[in-house]
């Protein structure tokens, strides 16, 4: 019995130092989850919304096994969802006459991948609307909500000229919203007559002001370029990338179907 004991106080202790980690686990794991701590003065319109956004345009292309062959032979990271695309286009069959077969075949320049570095909100990125009452003459508190007046169009970018724009693009579309989760897109619009229930109170002898912003992050980071080629000799294929660059790059991305209110009464 004496041998049972030690091994259960074995196990209690293994236990006891495997708990802090996997609480620690736990608690990064519901931080990736969480995404970006939004304050209350944002509020999704997306119901309100009167113009009708499509969903995010976000790269959700898996490799076929040929391209994963490919994308495991290459030194260098390939997340480009366009090349990805166009290696599942291609196909090469293995043939007992391919012997001595050899060519390389250039595939051109392209990004490759994108690393983030900084994802930061900006809740008044851009302000798309101004509610205003002059209560100046009144006698008492006079409510006011929020009511788009007229249909806005609100626009990111990217913040350098790069080759490929609408890749890049993608990539770090991509690399924000897994820290954010909140859908974003480089282009998205508030409709006109759009409207929100939140009463703001303008006391008497005061004019009321109710602004409306749309909100976006901007995202910064790495992006690496480099020229691909497809090596084939004999049966064997990978990807060999060359002349291998990279670039400091930004972009400002709208958050899509949401606004930041900001209320003011003054004299």
């Amino acid at each position: 019995m004496k041998w049972h004991r030690v091994i259960l106080k074995a196990f209690v202790l293994i236990a006891l130092l495997l708990a802090p980690a996997a609480s620690t686990t736990a608690k990064n794991e519901d931080t990736k989850k969480k995404g970006l701590d939004v304050p209350s003065s944002v509020v999704n319109i997306g119901k309100e919304n009167t113009f009708t956004n499509p969903a995010p345009d976000l790269p959700r292309l898996q490799p076929s096994n040929f391209a994963k062959e490919l994308l495991k032979s290459s030194k260098v990271k390939i997340e480009n969802p366009n090349l990805i695309r166009m290696l599942n286009e291609s196909a090469a069959t293995k043939s007992p006459f391919s012997f001595g077969t050899k060519a390389t075949i250039f595939l051109g320049e392209w990004p490759l991948n994108y690393k983030s570095e900084e994802t930061t909100p900006n809740w008044e990125y851009q302000k798309v609307n101004t509610n205003f009452y002059d209560n100046r003459g009144g006698t008492g508190n006079y409510q006011i909500h929020y009511v788009q007046e007229a249909q806005k169009i609100i626009k990111g970018g990217l913040t350098a000229k790069v080759v490929q724009a609408e890749d890049v693009q993608k990539m770090m579309q991509q690399k924000a919203f897994e820290k954010v989760k909140l859908p974003l897109a480089f282009e998205t619009a508030v409709g006109g007559g759009t409207k929100h229930h939140q009463v703001y109170n303008i006391p008497p002898t005061r004019m009321g002001y109710l602004y409306a912003f749309a909100p976006a992050v901007h995202e910064k980071g790495s992006l690496t370029f480099g020229e691909v080629f497809l090596v084939m000799k004999g049966s064997k294929h990978r990807i060999i990338v060359k002349n291998v660059t990279s670039q400091e790059i930004g972009a400002w991305i709208p958050i899509q179907d949401h606004l930041s209110f900001s209320f003011e009464a003054r004299q």
